[in-house]
């Protein structure tokens, strides 16, 4: 029962996919043979990078996949990654460069949210893409992204299928066109922004810290460097049930701890870091004073400690040993380890030393999860696989201790606290957007805030729909016009004819003979009275908005709205409202509204207001390629403009 009262987490999870090309009928058994020697192959090939990196939850793997449906049989690999999205872009990497290079080979990429490779490129992708009509048409093919077009006309294209193509039709396509299925620069250029910097990069994500650990856990990590992975998240995802066994430990005593030189990925680093956790007096974990020099790490030991404890807690002592010979029994295993010495990832050591043995442990390992995958029942759990190291692994600690004054230095962990300018050119990086320049004094003092004006008038024009609103990115870009009449007569089909009305706030001669123009051929039916009638009422609104905007400029609302005549000389105001119409009341000239003035200062004073965070303001500027130079006027802001 309390077992089950886990909360139930939906893990993050990768999928790749691997066909052969052209796919041509072939005997199943000899196609399967065919595909589980590129399997051999692959994997040997990346195996110097693939084996010693450090996966949050599950390294990459390949197995056989038999045809169902439409889908032919291929190679299959499913990698579960939680919390460290960098392992889904490395995977997106290495497939990449299996078809790069295996030019027979295209593979499709998936994750939970779908086509996450489109979605990372989704400000470049053709109009007609979307999640509706993306079914099996984007692949890696000879290390390029690939997407299937659809024709703009059923049967334009001969060779394109007018609905989303099946995989067979996917393959002879590309088989046959590859040329034509390439994606945009752009495209490409969003993606491989991603990926860009592998396999170097993998050193980059890396983070070396010294910890007071238990002697036999520093002895399993040498032998198992990923199994931190493992013993993190186990302390990360830890709940009360699994604490039962942290109360008095059982397999990893405190009295043999030493110190040791231990390597985590940055995610796993932070997660260990950032969550605080006191031990249970009864542990005998005691913890060192926060100004103690060796503060943190014995505070990492102590976390990793837990999480070993708990991974060898799931499991009894005397598990069977039929477990620990299933890898070596493999008939794979023979031609993989020969060839493995043939792309020399053993580096010239000599056979049986202990760095051979080390490497050659750490090529079983990675066998054992990536390539042979046995079925669950058989494969060994992360604290099977400890208590077994600790079983058949002995080790010294005096010799361990020994080890303490030689243990390299631990990396700077500053890159956790990063300043606010850090953050934003990093979220910067991962849109794809360049950090902007800075503008300088005199560029402040001429800067011309027409430009703000003038996007917003572009944004306005825009023609949003249900899926969002463009904005107006690049300067050059033709404005989308908007034809009303077309857009009117078009609902005029569907709803049926429409009393004649009008929803302007701000009535003139000119709506009158749009009006009048729009409307004759029902007007020639009515008697004169009525169109008397209707140009009275009409006339009667209009004075109605008149006296509506005279009570309201004299009200704290109306005073807000800064107008024409509030920024002119009054000689030039007084000749250029000559004509004005006088609304009667009181005698005084009503002055129109300066709508780009009161727009630019609103869009000002809130983008003050943010006080150099991010807010409203800012986002929707830069959104349209606007960069306000910082503020440096400190005074109140309730009137930005007329300081």
């Amino acid at each position: 029962m309390e077992e089950n009262m886990k909360l139930a987490t939906v893990e993050d999870t990768v999928e790749y996919h691997l066909f052969l090309i052209p796919d041509e009928p072939r005997d199943p058994e000899k196609h399967k043979e065919i595909l589980q020697k590129y399997i051999e192959r692959i994997m040997t090939h990346f195996a110097p990078m693939l084996v010693p990196y450090i996966w949050q939850n599950q390294p990459f793997n390949l197995k056989y996949k038999p045809g169902k449906g439409d889908v032919p049989a291929h190679m299959f690999g499913m990698t579960k990654f939680g919390d460290n999205i960098e392992d889904e872009w490395f995977i997106v990497y290495v497939v990449k460069q299996i078809t790069k290079e295996f030019p027979e080979l295209v593979a499709r990429i998936e994750d939970n949210d779908g086509e996450f490779l489109l979605i990372e490129a989704a400000d470049f992708l053709p109009k007609w893409l979307d999640p509706d009509n993306s079914a099996n048409r984007v692949f890696f093919h000879q290390g390029e992204l690939c997407i299937i077009p659809a024709p703009r006309k059923p049967g334009a294209v001969s060779w394109l299928p007018s609905t989303p193509p099946t995989i067979p039709q996917a393959l002879n396509i590309m088989s046959t066109h590859p040329e034509k299925i390439l994606a945009s620069d752009s495209i490409q250029a969003a993606v491989n922004r991603r990926i860009r910097g592998y396999p170097e990069k993998i050193q980059a994500s890396l983070h070396r810290a010294h910890c007071f650990l238990p002697a036999g856990i520093v002895a399993v990590l040498k032998q198992r460097p990923r199994l931190v992975a493992a013993g993190v998240q186990a302390f990360y995802l830890r709940d009360p049930i699994d604490l039962r066994a942290c109360r008095i430990f059982k397999t990893f005593l405190p009295e043999t701890r030493i110190m040791a030189s231990v390597t985590f990925t940055k995610c796993l680093y932070a997660q260990l870091v950032q969550q605080r956790f006191v031990p249970d007096r009864r542990s005998g974990y005691k913890m060192p004073p926060p100004s103690h020099p060796q503060y943190r790490a014995h505070e990492l030991g102590m976390k990793l400690a837990h999480g070993f404890e708990i991974l060898c807690s799931k499991c009894s002592p005397h598990f069977s040993d039929s477990k620990k010979s299933v890898m070596t029994t493999s008939p794979l295993w023979a031609g993989f380890l020969e060839s493995l010495k043939k792309n020399d990832y053993f580096k010239g050591l000599i056979e049986g030393s202990a760095q051979y043995q080390a490497r050659l442990e750490m090529a079983k390992n990675y066998f054992q999860l990536s390539v042979n995958r046995p079925e669950s029942s058989l494969a060994l759990s992360p604290g099977e696989e400890i208590l077994t190291l600790l079983q058949t692994t002995p080790f010294d600690i005096e010799e361990l201790k020994k080890e303490e004054a030689n243990l390299p230095p631990e990396d700077d962990d500053q890159w956790l606290d990063l300043s606010p300018d850090q953050l934003d050119q990093l979220l910067q990086e991962a849109a794809g957007k360049k950090e902007a320049e800075p503008i300088s004094k005199k560029e402040e003092q001429n800067y011309d805030l027409t430009q703000v004006s003038e996007s917003m008038k572009a944004f306005i024009s825009k023609v949003s729909t249900h899926k969002g609103a463009e904005l107006p990115r690049e300067p050059s870009e033709a404005p989308i016009t908007f034809d009303a009449d077309s857009f009117l007569n078009y609902f005029d089909k569907i709803l049926g004819p429409r009393p004649h009305e009008s929803d302007s706030d701000d009535l003139d001669d000119e709506d009158f003979e749009c009006l009048d123009s729009d409307d004759d051929l029902d007007l020639k039916t009515q008697g004169t009275g009525e169109e008397a009638s209707l140009k009275g009422t009409l006339n009667d609104l209009k004075s109605y908005m008149a006296q509506m905007d005279q009570e309201l400029a004299n009200t704290s609302i109306g005073k807000s709205f800064t107008t024409q005549k509030q920024m002119e000389p009054l000689s030039q105001t007084t000749s250029n409202n000559s004509d004005e119409e006088d609304s009667g009341a009181g005698g005084s000239v009503m002055t129109p509204v300066d709508v780009d003035l009161n727009l630019v200062s609103n869009i000002l004073e809130s983008y003050s207001s943010q006080a150099g965070l991010a807010g409203p303001a800012s986002n929707l500027l830069q959104s349209m390629g606007v960069q306000l130079p910082d503020n440096t006027d400190h005074r109140p802001t309730s009137k930005p403009m007329q300081d």
